[in-house]
């Protein structure tokens, strides 16, 4: 079967499909032109999968029962125990958003300092809140990461570049358009430094607003 065919089987997109294998979850067959043949072993692979993650539960989790390094049952109560621990503070910070609504009070009037005193003595309780500093932490990491690697891709760029001038390989006229096409990467560098920079304190200065998502 290709991926097409497969797609509308197991009703799973197939950049979903993709992933899987890239993830190391999916090895279907490759033939001599490059394209890929799934069988119906890569077919119950692809239900397990979508069961699997319809629970909820982790790829990596997914691929140690695939590598037999954890069992399906004791992944299965692994996760139970951590939707429960879910389960439990959503029903904590549920409590807390009725009790709130049903004082009929108003953003003008809250006091915020005594709800976050139950919060405090929750969360001391093993009560999870959102926390927006390890949010803004992981988004500075992911920008952080993003702009290095382009950097260093730009870094490589200039290096091929400014090789030919440096051995003397080029005569003039290919000189002035080997500078000319090595302020380009720099430029890139400088743009995407600018950009960072105000990513990080875009980022430092508090939680972004999503309200986009809703």
């Amino acid at each position: 079967m290709k991926i097409n065919e497969v797609e509308r089987a197991v009703g799973i997109p197939k950049k979903n499909i993709r992933y899987y294998e890239e993830e190391g979850l999916l090895t279907p067959l490759r033939k001599e032109n490059g394209y890929r043949e799934y069988g119906e072993a890569e077919l119950e692979d692809l239900k397990k999968i979508k069961l699997l993650r319809k629970l909820s539960l982790p790829i990596e989790e997914i691929r140690k029962i695939q590598e037999k390094k954890l069992s399906l049952e004791d992944a299965l109560k692994r996760h139970l125990i951590t939707l429960e621990r879910e389960e439990k503070n959503l029903r904590e910070i549920s409590d807390m958003c009725r009790a709130l609504s049903m004082e009929e009070i108003y953003y003008e009037t809250l006091d915020a300092s005594l709800y976050l005193e139950k919060i405090r003595d929750m969360e001391e309780k093993g009560v999870r809140f959102m926390n927006v500093g390890d949010l803004d932490k992981k988004k500075k990491r992911s920008s952080i990461i993003a702009a290095l690697i382009f950097v260093g891709w730009m870094i490589l760029l200039e290096g091929f570049m400014i090789y030919p001038a440096v051995t003397g390989a080029v005569d003039l006229p290919s000189m002035v358009f080997l500078l000319l096409a090595f302020s380009l990467p720099l430029i890139g560098i400088g743009c995407i430094v600018a950009v960072l920079r105000e990513r990080i304190k875009e980022i430092e200065g508090g939680e972004e607003n999503e309200a986009s998502k809703y």
